[in-house]
């Protein structure tokens, strides 16, 4: 039943998270996070294990920190406006570490860096939902993450071949 994820639980059921289950969303964090590194490392790009590792690490953090505040538990208003403004500062923040790995060729209209900047996004996102527990969604996500990452490559390239335009191919495809 829907009722039973738990992101539908109620405040004190959700909010109410012992040290073991704090490790365990933490850690399951960092791993994807490392998981996903790892295929940036593969592809040889400015990001890798390391570094998504500790961006999905850090969002956890902020996460978990924002939703243990037990004072506001009895207070569904205020613990609301905590997590909304801890999540968007966390994707806000991770946009602008994403944004240094983006460059463009002097002299030419080729981008670079764009899948890599996406890549510390969704990294975060997903040590956010980790760090929420909403486990469903971070199975999916992960899933979806390498679909494009691993799968979409070689379909995008057949496509843009396909299309005619050799130029992004041969320039700015960032796989």
């Amino acid at each position: 039943m829907l009722t039973d994820l738990p992101y539908f639980a109620t405040a004190e059921k959700y909010f109410d998270i012992g040290i073991i289950d704090m490790i365990l969303r933490l850690c399951a964090a960092t791993v994807i996070g490392m998981l996903i590194g790892l295929n940036r490392d593969v592809n040889g790009k400015p990001t890798g294990m390391r570094t998504l590792a500790l961006v999905a690490l850090g969002a956890a953090v902020v996460s978990v920190v924002a939703v243990h505040f037990q004072d506001l538990i009895d207070h569904p208003d205020a613990l609301s406006r905590v997590v909304q403004g801890i999540l968007q500062g966390v994707l806000t923040g991770v946009g602008f570490i994403g944004a240094g790995v983006i460059l463009r060729q002097p002299k030419s209209m080729s981008v670079s860096g764009l899948t890599t900047a996406a890549t510390v996004w969704i990294t975060a996102a997903l040590g956010i939902a980790c760090a929420l527990a909403a486990w469903h969604i971070v199975v999916i996500a992960t899933i979806l993450t390498f679909i494009v990452l691993i799968v979409l490559k070689p379909v995008e390239l057949v496509l843009v071949r396909y299309i005619g335009n050799e130029r992004a191919v041969d320039e700015g495809v960032d796989p």
